[in-house]
């Protein structure tokens, strides 16, 4: 299977005049908002194909069905309203069987900012054990709250393409379920993952900032430091540990909506290392089974300031800002 952390994007965007002068080439990234419907389908595995160790591999129905979802991802342009996805009954037991299990580990397991927002979407975006939210709704809600948006995608993005989509707090999700033979875990995101592993955090205003910060300094920068920065998000917000009232506390969206993960990660047989951003980066990361290792802030807070400092150790020739009144993204000299 293919990692997000080998995929490179080889388009190059032309030299042209800003500001009086030759701006350097640079490798393409989106300067506004609706330039993310030029990435809409560069998934880099899974999707409507998957891999022989798959769960779904082997049933057609699954796969079928999971085709007709992801055509949603396919067709959707910026600024459409999502369209809604009728679930079947055995796609709503197998998030009901995900959200009962994590629902009661979250008490114990989940940081405090998690735990503060997610009675928040129970009571603003339907969160309930017999019925899956729709995306529209969800990112209606985090839009008032924090300006971010969900947008449909067809399956695993690079790194540089995913991270891309949060410089505009653009939070690209799958609509598809996993497969009901394993509702613990997923190999890939999928809208259980999506909605309740990272909607709460995208909730928090805090959050919300940090996640937008990674993205803009992921663009127009070299593979090599997407393919660093990207295994870093990776031990952060997909399977970020932090201390609190001193106990380790989940925040990664992967261990929060996984309770096969979750039980594994707080089981006592695994690794936990200390978040120090430039070592991170080199850890390897598997994406089809749980992970070896684990990286402890001591705060949600800390993991921010020391992968914002890393940020500022990647060479890039200017910097951009966001603006927030057009959704476009700034350029200027360094």
């Amino acid at each position: 299977m293919k990692s997000a952390e080998n995929e490179t994007n080889p388009t190059v965007e032309k030299a042209r005049k800003h500001g009086g002068r030759e701006e350097e080439r640079t490798t393409w990234f989106p300067r506004r908002i609706e330039d993310l419907d030029h990435t809409r389908s560069n998934t880099i595995s899974f999707g409507s194909d998957l891999d022989p160790d798959h769960p779904g591999f082997n049933d057609p129905i699954y796969r079928e069905r999971r085709k007709e979802i992801i055509e949603i991802a396919v067709n959707y342009r910026h600024g459409q309203p999502i369209p809604k996805v009728e679930y079947t009954p055995e796609e709503v037991a197998t998030w009901s069987t995900i959200f009962h299990h994590v629902t009661q580990l979250y008490p114990t397991h989940a940081c405090l900012e998690f735990n503060n927002m997610f009675p928040v979407m129970v009571e603003h975006c339907g969160y309930k054990e017999d019925a899956i939210p729709q995306l529209q709704d969800v990112s209606d809600f985090l839009y008032g709250r924090t300006g971010f948006i969900l947008r449909p995608v067809a399956g695993f993005l690079s790194f540089r393409d995913f991270l891309a989509g949060l410089a505009f707090r653009v939070f690209h999700a799958t609509q598809y379920i996993r497969h009901s033979s394993k509702p613990m875990y997923t190999p890939e995101p999928d809208a259980c993952h999506e909605l309740l592993g990272h909607a709460p955090l995208f909730a928090d205003a805090s959050f919300a900032d940090f996640a937008q910060q990674i993205g803009l300094a992921s663009l127009g920068v070299s593979d090599e430091c997407i393919k660093r920065l990207g295994v870093c998000f990776w031990f952060t917000f997909e399977f970020g540990l932090c201390r609190q009232d001193g106990k380790l506390r989940a925040y990664g969206g992967a261990l929060l909506s996984s309770f096969g993960e979750l039980e594994h990660c707080f089981s006592g047989q695994t690794e936990k290392k200390p978040f120090d951003p430039p070592k991170t980066a080199l850890e390897e990361h598997p994406i089809t089974k749980y992970q070896h290792v684990y990286y402890v802030s001591e705060s949600i807070e800390e993991a921010r300031q020391k992968l914002l400092e890393y940020t500022k150790t990647i060479p890039r020739s200017f910097a951009v800002s966001y603006d927030s009144s057009n959704r476009s993204i700034e350029i200027m000299n360094s």
